[in-house]
């Protein structure tokens, strides 16, 4: 079945992911359509007021923390029956953990053509923060994003566990409550000396980032005090010795470095 994609000119609607926290790794075309909007729908809890100063002076803006999706969606609507431009904007990137779903589903329902700018996400800002490469040749190929069983239901076979089994670099969302049973799943198949990184608020003013072994991320997370906005990294990159990637080894050829003896 064909799927038709929404339109982006002219779009009344853009969903711009904000990023982490910082000011200035919003992208520069979320920043120049923030620039731009008469309203902005933002949830104030994961992204700062200071993200709004690069609205127009006129910007009328909502914080949705309060709010359900019946009360402020019907909101947005109202807006763009009006003509003016709309922004949603969320934290870190819009494709994760955002509801981004439900508000696509409303959108579609009711017509309204929208533009989804892509953000930076917490996962890519630790990385940075930690001065790591999360894809280390000969030690870890695969990035796993996930988040423990909480109030929003996991399938089954997407328990911690067994993703786990897979040794991957794992980015846990949303799970610092549920720290001490994420910990027992994630050592089913992790060594207790896995590396791991509590990383709190990051690009906020408060920032934090504490790193541990995997056996001790209960405790680390206790003492730390922080039991919201957590994002754990935990991966054997973080203890990673020198390696080489085959992409710029002189044995290895390609379209753009043909071998010598082909030259």
């Amino acid at each position: 079945m064909t799927q038709t994609i929404p339109s982006s000119q002219q779009s009344p609607v853009q969903i711009i992911g904000a990023g982490p926290g910082a000011l200035d790794l919003i992208t520069v075309r979320g920043q120049n359509l923030l620039a731009t909007a008469d309203t902005v729908f933002y949830t104030g809890s994961l992204v700062p007021e200071q993200m709004l100063q690069w609205c127009q002076s006129t910007v009328e803006t909502i914080d949705t923390r309060s709010h359900t999706l019946e009360t402020w969606l019907p909101m947005l609507q109202e807006r763009v029956i009006k003509g003016q431009r709309v922004v949603r904007l969320q934290d870190g990137d819009p494709c994760l953990y955002g509801a981004l779903h439900e508000l696509m589903a409303f959108l579609l329902k009711h017509q309204i053509t929208f533009e989804i700018v892509p953000g930076v996400s917490a996962f890519q800002l630790a990385a940075a923060r930690l001065a790591v490469e999360l894809t280390v040749p000969q030690l870890v190929q695969s990035i796993i994003l996930t988040r423990v069983q909480g109030r929003t239901n996991v399938p089954g076979d997407e328990d911690l566990a067994s993703l786990a089994a897979h040794q991957a670099s794992l980015c846990l969302y949303l799970s610092a409550r549920h720290a001490a049973a994420a910990q027992d799943k994630l050592m089913t198949h992790y060594p207790p000396e896995t590396p791991v990184a509590l990383c709190y608020r990051l690009g906020w003013p408060d920032e934090e980032i504490f790193v541990g072994r995997l056996d001790t991320m209960a405790t680390m997370t206790q003492e730390s005090g922080h039991d919201r906005t957590v994002m754990y990294l935990i991966s054997p990159a973080l203890a990673a010795q020198e390696a080489r990637s085959q992409l710029y080894s002189p044995g290895h050829s390609h379209l753009f470095r043909p071998h010598l003896s082909r030259v």
